[in-house]
């Protein structure tokens, strides 16, 4: 019988000795204990999950720890996006604090982009600074969301407005996790693999493509793959840039609009299908400003078509209030939007003063949000 896929550790490297390792392993969760011992030694462990990880996850990953002799408790906070808020925040640090979690403890993020960001949060600012090990448990939060130290929470204004950098002391990835993954979910954080590819490497973009198939069918060697290929885009921005002042606002591409739009329409679509149109949609603001080569609208929307994401934004989306949500973009300059546009698949275009976003005029985005046929 071949083997499956094996343990791989991309290590992502801050300077001065500072840094972690993000551990891909099928099966990984199982060692939990094992890592977190070696890793981030505490003498309590809070893991933090959302009521639907929780139920699927959280006593068996609680027991593990136990029989370990870890001292381990399960905290829970109601899922969804609308809840990543100051309230979950507030709530959460409470139940720690009437719980007796102390200095000398350790958070554990299990479940998706919104816990991973929740619960990072709290380890952020509780106690003024506990560690925290991130154990992503959806496609998004595994290639992106757990990676790189953004913890925050939502805001009436905008989505991640109120947070911290706060780097995990690892990141234990189990891509076996994803076969419990609703197929939509799985749809979606399939965007956060094309943003990697479209931004850093087209060989990369192709081969998601051509395993398309494979990927949406849950197959573990192509899940295994994708995730490994993702963390290690995602990891190389991250070494060169932990705070994103420079190369690391790559990343959001296809999120300035794709968030104005999560914001507008009060989170009722998820976070990959709003970037999937929003890279669409970010790739024509390109090619109508001259610095995108042509056609690359049309390669990135066809990979965005080829895992059943959108490549437009809802028909009756407010383009005036996506636009008043850009201006609180948290890459905004002077309150002037600025958005990551490529060079062509897989380069991100610099502008006239080599940073790595571009200052857009409103019109132009009325244009590509359909509101404005002048353009």
């Amino acid at each position: 019988m071949a083997e499956g896929p094996g343990r791989e550790i991309v290590k992502l490297d801050l300077g001065g000795g500072a840094g972690y390792d993000v551990i891909v392993q099928p099966g990984g969760v199982s060692r939990l204990a094992d890592v977190v011992q070696e890793e981030a030694p505490a003498s309590d462990y809070a893991i933090i999950a959302d009521a639907t990880v929780a139920d699927l996850y959280g006593p068996t990953v609680r027991r593990q720890l136990q029989r370990h002799d870890l001292r381990a408790q399960l905290f829970t906070f109601p899922a969804g996006e609308a809840n990543k808020t100051r309230g979950t925040w507030s709530a959460l640090t409470d139940d720690l604090l009437a719980a007796g979690i102390g200095r000398d403890a350790c958070v554990i993020a299990l479940g998706g982009g919104v816990t991973g960001d929740v619960a990072g949060f709290v380890a952020a600012t509780y106690m003024r600074g506990v560690p925290v090990v991130q154990v992503p448990t959806s496609l998004l939060a595994m290639i992106d969301a757990a990676i790189g130290g953004k913890t925050g929470v939502d805001v009436p204004a905008g989505k991640n407005l109120v947070g911290a950098f706060h780097q995990p002391r690892v990141v234990v990835v189990d891509p076996e996790l994803l076969h419990t993954l609703p197929p939509a979910e799985l749809r979606s954080g399939c965007a956060e693999a094309i943003k990697h590819g479209a931004i850093a490497d087209a060989r990369y973009l192709a081969w998601l493509q051509a395993h398309a198939g494979g990927i949406l069918a849950g197959e573990l060697p192509a899940l295994h793959e994708l995730v490994v290929g993702s963390v290690r885009i995602k990891v190389r921005f991250v070494t060169h840039d932990e705070r994103e002042s420079g190369a690391r606002k790559a990343l959001n591409f296809g999120h300035t609009l794709g968030h104005a739009l999560e914001t507008t329409l009060g989170y009722a679509i998820p976070h990959g299908r709003a970037v999937a149109a929003g890279m669409v949609l970010e790739s024509e603001l390109g090619e109508r400003l001259g610095v995108t080569a042509p056609g690359t609208a049309q390669r990135v929307a066809a990979a965005v078509r080829t895992f059943g994401l959108p490549t437009d934004p809802p028909r009756d989306v407010d383009a005036e209030a996506v636009l008043s949500a850009t201006r609180l973009d948290k890459k905004a300059l002077a309150r002037q939007p600025h958005y990551t546009l490529l060079a062509e698949p897989g380069v991100v275009a610099r502008d006239g003063e080599g940073r790595w976003t571009h200052a857009v005029d409103d019109a132009l985005v009325r244009a590509v949000l359909g509101a404005d046929s002048a353009a």
